[in-house]
């Protein structure tokens, strides 16, 4: 049976790309990741596909706009049906807030983007960036969770604090995992699957180590061994 605690990144850019590594992965994956490159090539049949294999859908747009926008923006996106909506915690309490009164009839949840997993400290700083990351990361995690949202997205190097800060409940999507086998790519704030779930996180998204690996559903077998360790 699929451990629903990994979601697998569809960073391609066709219909027919991401059906091939969904039949190639069969029953081996339950949940998948649909992002800006996948959703604007190929709209909403990408969700309507995945929920016909059926597999859970992790809406992965990054919303960031004034808070009339981003909640009519919810609004259309939840008639889809995704499990999982992202937003950016920085667009605020306000446009946070816009969002989950959004959604707050339907089953969607919803997660704040926290500070992007391609960000070290040399490029957050060239940003303007005050805090240091992990304290930033706090900061909109605990916003978040006042704000009514179900969870963030962080890199798992922030994973333990935002579960001390927020408690069981709140649900810490962590991309940046690199399995013992996989390369770094442009990730710079990364772990391991099983030091992510250790250190509190919820759910694992992982792209290249799978996608492109030679032999993808072996590669998910691998990533589940070094999952299966971590009680859920």
């Amino acid at each position: 049976m699929a451990d629903d605690r990994l979601i697998v990144a569809l960073d391609v850019s066709t219909m027919d790309a991401m059906k091939e590594t969904v039949t190639a992965l069969g029953d081996a994956v339950s949940f998948y990741k649909v992002g800006m490159e996948l959703f604007y090539a190929e709209g909403e049949q990408t969700v309507r596909y995945l929920q016909e294999q059926n597999k859970q859908v992790f809406l992965d747009l990054k919303l960031h706009d004034i808070p009339n926008t981003v909640a009519h923006g919810v609004s259309s996106l939840t008639r889809l049906g995704a499990n999982l909506i992202t937003m950016h915690g920085q667009g605020g309490p306000v446009m946070m807030k816009a969002a989950v009164q959004a959604a707050r009839e339907t089953a969607e949840q919803l997660l704040a983007i926290t500070v992007l997993t391609s960000f070290d400290d040399e490029a957050w700083t060239s940003t303007g960036g005050q805090l240091p990351i992990s304290d930033q990361v706090i900061r909109l995690a605990k916003l978040a969770k006042e704000c009514g949202m179900d969870g963030v997205v962080c890199s798992a190097l922030e994973a333990k604090m935002i579960r001390e800060a927020c408690g069981d409940d709140f649900l810490i999507v962590t991309p940046g995992i690199r399995p013992s086998f996989a390369a770094t790519n442009d990730q710079k704030r990364i772990a391991t699957p099983a030091s992510a779930l250790q250190d509190g996180a919820s759910r694992l998204v992982i792209g290249r180590p799978i996608t492109q690996a030679e032999n993808p559903r072996e590669a998910v077998r691998l990533i589940i061994e070094e999952m299966e360790n971590v009680s859920k």
